[in-house]
Formats: C-alpha cells, structure tokens, sequence
C-alpha cells in the first residue's frame, strides 16, 4: 500500500479540488502501485477531515450496482461512499450548479435503516428486515477526480473513483416512503424528464436484482474494518440508470409514478 502521509496527501488534493471547483489529475495514473485499498483509505482520510470540519455522515452510498457500468468500469463488484449532512438536497429545490465541477444525476432507491446491519453473512432478507422504509433518491454525483486524463485522454480507473468517494456530491429524497414489504422493488422504477424530455428510464431490478442486495453487499464489505450500518442511516441502493448531465437553466422531474416524484432545478 502507499504510505499513509500519501493517503493524507492525496484527500487534502481532493478536499482542495472541492472547494476551488478544480479537478485534480488521476491518482492511479500518478501512483500506478496504488491498489483499492488505497483508494479506499484515501477516502476514508477525506471523510475524517470532513468529519473535523464540523460535518457528520448520515449513511453511505452504493455505486456501480449495474451490469453495463461494471463492464465499462472493468470491475466484478459495486464500490461504496459516504454520505455527509451538506450534502442533503430539498426535494424542489434550486440548486446551484456553480457548487459543482461536473454534476450529474442518477436515479436511485434509499434505505433508511431501523436497525444495525452488520456482516458477514448479511442476506437481502436481513436488509428488508432491517430497514424501517424505502424511498426514492435522486443522487447527484460529480468528478473532484478528472474524468478523461489532461494529457492522454484516457478515462480515469476505478481506483480514482473510489478515492473520489464514489463521486458522490449530494442526495435528494422525495415521493412516498414506503414499508420494504409493500412493494416488489425489482420491478419499481422511475421516469427521469430533464426539461420536460425523458432522458432515463429503469427497474430496481438493474440493481444486481434487487436494491436490498447492494446493501446486504455493502454490510458484509464493510465487517472486515469493524464497521456497521447503524440505526437511522442513509443507504443510497445504488442507480438504475446512467448519470445525466446538470447544467444551469435544467429541470430534473423523476417521477416514480405511485411512489411520487422529486424535482429540483439548477440556477
């Protein structure tokens, strides 16, 4: 692994390259011995930097659930992040896109957890058990790591991305909560209109086929470290469509059709 004066290095560049909305170039491409491991350190630096600051994780998020994203990205399993209180976004609410380098949107279920989950051995069964209600999420990710190299063009690794903490910038909850037994979420999905045209269709069940096993996935990826989703958490399941590009003047309406809707605009 990289020495850890590295590690803390590195999540001061992307403290950094969030507050001066200006990206930094790949780690994998600077350090190319760095390992997962790494980037998953390197993340977990950022977070207890943030944490210092004055700002609490509220839950974690699951991403590259999908088939076609974990082909693009040439990798077997999902990644994780965490979720901070500033990143909280109002279901209607005027975003301001100058806050971000990149933004872009994903459609999304979240579990909000009444009861711990700990792995391993964590099953689908234990998360819907554990789960107090299901609601949708619009999850707005973004890119404090270049997306295509300055130089070379090529497309930043996983690696960058985890580091990146998952690339994860804000969540908004909206619609209807409901019981984990009151719906089959394979086949709950949304309609994601950007300016009044649809950009995004899909099903839960793009989530490795259903959303609960994201986060059964993520419990037991997270025993090893001694870690546990606690009791009143966020867990964003994990996308079911490909991000969507946000820019000022957008409108975002995600409609659930009988779970409800969320909407914001970007000024």
């Amino acid at each position: 692994m990289l020495a850890a004066d590295t590690h803390a290095a590195l999540a001061d560049e992307l403290r950094e390259a969030e507050r001066t909305r200006v990206q930094v170039q790949h780690f994998s491409k600077r350090y190319p011995e760095m390992t997962i491991e790494d980037s998953y350190e390197i993340q977990r630096r950022w977070i207890e930097s943030e944490r210092a600051a004055g700002r609490a994780v509220i839950g974690h998020k699951i991403g590259l659930t999908s088939r076609a994203m974990q082909i693009a990205s040439s990798i077997t399993e999902p990644d994780y992040g965490s979720l901070l209180d500033s990143m909280l976004i109002q279901d209607g609410a005027e975003v301001e896109a100058s806050r971000f380098i990149v933004p872009r949107l994903e459609m999304e279920f979240a579990f909000i957890l009444g009861q711990p989950l700990q792995g391993p051995g964590t099953t689908v069964f234990d998360v819907l058990r554990a789960t107090d209600y299901i609601v949708p999420a619009l999850e707005l990710i973004d890119a404090r790591i270049e997306l295509f190299d300055r130089e070379t063009k090529v497309p930043r690794k996983v690696l960058d991305t985890i580091a990146d903490n998952a690339a994860n910038a804000g969540i908004a909850l909206g619609g209807r909560p409901m019981k984990p037994d009151a719906v089959d979420w394979r086949w709950a999905g949304a309609l994601l209109f950007k300016n009044g045209v649809i950009e995004e269709s899909g099903l839960g069940a793009a989530v490795l086929g259903h959303p609960a096993n994201g986060v059964a996935w993520l419990a037991n990826k997270l025993a090893p470290y001694g870690e546990t989703l606690q009791a009143g958490e966020i867990v964003l399941g994990g996308s079911f469509t490909r991000p969507v590009a946000c820019a000022v003047g957008d409108t975002f309406h995600a409609d659930y059709g009988p779970l409800g809707s969320i909407s914001v605009r970007f000024v």
